[in-house]
């Protein structure tokens, strides 16, 4: 388990000692960043399906394939 220092506004720090017991805040901050990671993830998965099926842009980024050896030898070894 990874150990993090994190920095909260002091509100937020009272707030959160006075209705969470000592022992339930590290289980419960993973929980909410477990949750929060995961939507992220999915709109972000959501967006890369959406870019996939737009064929212009496909076509657009197909172009760029053409520039993927400019500058480079045929015969240059690496």
């Amino acid at each position: 388990m990874a150990k993090i220092l994190i920095s909260i506004p002091d509100y937020l720090a009272y707030r959160m000692k006075s209705t969470i017991p000592a022992r339930q805040r590290s289980r419960l901050i993973a929980r909410l960043l477990e949750a929060i990671i995961k939507r992220r993830e999915k709109r972000l998965y959501e967006a890369a399906l959406a870019v996939e099926k737009d064929v212009s842009l496909r076509h657009e980024m197909s172009q760029w394939d053409i520039t993927t050896e400019d500058g480079l030898k045929t015969d240059e070894s690496w």
